[in-house]
């Protein structure tokens, strides 16, 4: 199934509402999902016998940065017996240090590897998922401060008095 075949269905079960508009201008066309809806919009992904999503082979958190006060999570799919591919992403406001940390659905529920994948983001990014099994640092300690991939993030000069730069 083509990326456009792939939109139009999207946008036929979901709308305008849930599905923005196709980005076909990068080597990679992606969709923008509302927040919200990814994980529906992922469960019918996964589920739909003509589509049949069964892996989520990446998921990515990126901090654009104070200037643009956005984040992102970009969830590539394949459909392993049909060979085809999409590129979803949501957008979430970026937070201040006085905020809570944006926030998105869990995919979890839809592919296990999501649980492992939303830790990370978590961890290094700084972005919250919102029913989430187990979410808690995967790679840095718990008591870590910041979220290292952040744009803005400051290195620690030590870490309980070891030197760690």
């Amino acid at each position: 199934m083509s990326f456009s075949e792939l939109y139009d269905l999207l946008l036929s079960r979901f709308g305008p509402d849930v599905i923005g508009q196709a980005h076909t201008q990068n080597p990679q066309p992606f969709l923008v999902v509302a927040t919200e809806h990814i994980t529906s919009v992922c469960e019918f992904l996964h589920d739909d016998d003509r589509l049949f999503f069964d892996l989520l082979a990446c998921m990515t958190g990126i901090d654009n940065g104070p200037q643009a006060a956005t984040m992102e999570v970009v969830y590539h799919l394949t459909s392993i017996p049909y060979e085809h591919n999409l590129v979803l992403k949501v957008i979430v406001p970026r937070n201040t240090d006085e905020q809570p940390l944006p926030a998105v659905p869990t995919v979890s529920s839809v592919w296990r590897t999501a649980d492992w994948h939303e830790r990370e983001i978590y961890d290094l990014v700084g972005i919250r998922f919102d029913n989430h099994p187990d979410l808690r640092r995967i790679l840095l300690p718990a008591d870590w401060v910041g979220h290292p991939l952040r744009k803005d993030y400051q290195d620690l000069d030590t870490y309980h008095g070891i030197k760690v730069k």
